[in-house]
């Protein structure tokens, strides 16, 4: 089992910036944390990828962010962060945190990010 905890949503107004937060329960630099991820969710939407990066840190971004979100990780600190900036009004989504960790999926509560234009 792995528990995420997530933060550092809230309300910004458009071309302002937020990073979150998730923490998880296990150890990022273990062999089983096979990756990780940002997926979101808008009103009336299905859930997408926003970024993820493997246990190699190979990267990879949903066209509609790069260059605007950057994913990183802290061993140290053991978390991993989604720095946004240039948000647009269109980012406004619930933002979940994922990790593959021995082939299975765990997500986070979720965390509100609103854009205002």
């Amino acid at each position: 089992q792995v528990q995420l905890v997530e933060s550092g949503g809230g309300l910004v107004q458009a071309g302002g910036s937020l990073r979150l937060s998730c923490a998880p329960s296990r150890s990022m630099l273990s062999a089983n944390t096979m990756a990780m991820g940002w997926y979101r969710r808008a009103p009336g939407k299905q859930r997408e990828l926003v970024a993820h990066i493997n246990s190699g840190g190979i990267t990879n971004y949903a066209d509609s962010v790069k260059g605007r979100f950057t994913i990183s990780r802290d061993h140290a600190k053991n978390t991993l962060y989604l720095q946004m900036n240039s948000l647009k009004p269109e980012d406004t989504a619930v933002y979940y945190c994922n990790v593959l960790y021995d082939w299975r999926d765990y997500w986070g509560q979720g965390t509100q990010v609103t854009v205002s234009s």
